[in-house]
């Protein structure tokens, strides 16, 4: 039902619509219109002039324009609802996305790959810079009529009286002389197997014969002729090979692998641990000759006490054995000293242990740094429960040398070539 005048309708009832229409009857629901900014363009385009003295007006249309936007280019958002300053197709007004939780597992991974590869780097770099330092200058292939290699390991560590490098100071403040050349101060043979470690100390003094030999330099063969000398003499006559052969002979024990150490380089590598604790015997060790002045108990050893207590002769009763013993104590103790977590794991202490002794070292040129650690790791344990160290078995003198007992010898030089456990006794 039309309750308008007749010949009214809705769309032609003037601008009462909003200016106090005087109907009873309220409006029916209609659109709101959109507000466009600024006049209202006249059809067929071009702008339309305010009239004078009237502001310009907004104009209202029933959508947006051809491009979707006001005339001025400005998109108000109530048609689409989206309100301004929100990311384009809605969402959260102003609000950010929550930072995801961190992916622990996937940082742990690659903090243990990075802590892996520069464990591994550092471990690789260590073993080529300190295999390269080495000086495999011993060739035990000149080493003729060798017997049969037994079962496990067996080393000649060889203390020398070399003075070569060391300064006029350091020969006097280690009472060393001043010799010309050098010559064997101890002698030992490490074996190693699968019944602990054995360490035999030879006395230098020890009665020898010097067999058949190849010139180290020469390359001359020198035909045995049946004499004794002192064991020390083979080194001075013709270097570590003429030793290697002479011990071999001798023993019917097969030498692996040679090492040897200077005074300089000894003192050094005491240095280096830190020092050695000693227990010095009672009443203590004086010498002239060795420089030691060594009060009784035990005590911490720097390099130059170490080297004159190793030294020692002329201030024990026993003279050249009781040396050997000594010296067989120290090594071990020395060995206990570098293998410690305070050693081996600072690299303040390591790298510098291993660098006085490497620098010093003179070796077989079939020497590894497995082989090399293998042997310091044996002379750790001769003082454990497995280890056992002794003199050669002695049976008397002649002549001032030290004559073997050949019956223990024989036994001895079996059990280590079967890699038994050794039960001979020593001196």
């Amino acid at each position: 039902m039309n309750n308008w005048p007749e010949g009214w309708s809705d769309s032609n009832r003037g601008s009462g619509y909003g200016h106090g229409s005087a109907s009873a009857q309220p409006d029916g629901a209609r659109v709101m219109r959109q507000v466009r900014r600024g006049p209202a363009a006249p059809p067929g385009g071009g702008q339309a002039a305010p009239p004078y003295g009237v502001p310009p007006q907004p104009s209202y249309v029933d959508g947006r324009g051809q491009d979707g936007y006001g005339s001025d280019g400005y998109d108000s958002g109530y048609n689409t609802g989206q309100v301004y300053g929100s990311p384009p197709g809605g969402g959260d007004s102003g609000m950010r996305e929550p930072r995801p939780a961190p992916n622990w597992r996937r940082r742990i991974k690659w903090t243990a790959i990075t802590v892996v590869t520069v464990l591994v780097v550092t471990a690789v770099g260590t073993y080529f810079w300190a295999d390269s330092k080495l000086n495999r200058e011993v060739d035990l292939s000149k080493v003729i009529e060798r017997p049969e290699a037994g079962e496990g390991t067996n080393y000649l560590i060889v203390g020398s009286d070399s003075r070569e490098g060391m300064t006029d100071e350091e020969k006097k403040e280690l009472h060393t002389g001043s010799a010309e050349g050098k010559r064997t101060d101890s002698m030992m043979i490490l074996h190693t197997g699968d019944n602990g470690p054995t360490l035999i100390s030879l006395p230098r003094d020890s009665d020898v014969e010097i067999p058949t030999f190849v010139g180290s330099e020469s390359g001359k063969t020198y035909p045995g002729t049946g004499r004794h000398v002192k064991l020390n003499a083979a080194y001075a006559e013709d270097g570590p090979e003429l030793l290697v052969r002479t011990v071999e002979f001798n023993t019917g024990l097969h030498i692996d692998h040679y090492v040897e150490i200077g005074f300089a380089g000894f003192a050094n590598i005491v240095d280096a641990v830190g020092g050695v604790e000693m227990e010095i015997p009672k009443g203590g060790i004086k010498d002239s000759k060795s420089g030691a002045d060594l009060k009784e108990g035990k005590q911490t050893l720097n390099g130059e006490e170490a080297l004159a207590f190793v030294r020692t002769r002329y201030a024990l009763a026993g003279s050249d054995l009781d040396r050997t013993k000594n010296q067989q104590k120290f090594l071990a103790a020395l060995a206990n000293q570098a293998a410690t977590p305070s050693t081996v794991l600072n690299p303040f202490k390591l790298y510098p242990t291993m660098s006085a002794g490497l620098d010093t070292l003179i070796v077989d040129k079939e020497m590894g740094l497995f082989d090399l650690a293998s042997m310091f790791w044996a002379m750790k344990g001769v003082t454990g429960g497995d280890g056992k160290s002794m003199n050669m078995p002695i049976s008397g003198s002649s002549g001032g040398n030290l004559v073997w007992d050949k019956a223990k010898v024989k036994t001895l030089v079996e059990q280590l070539n079967n890699d038994e456990k050794v039960t001979v006794s020593g001196n």
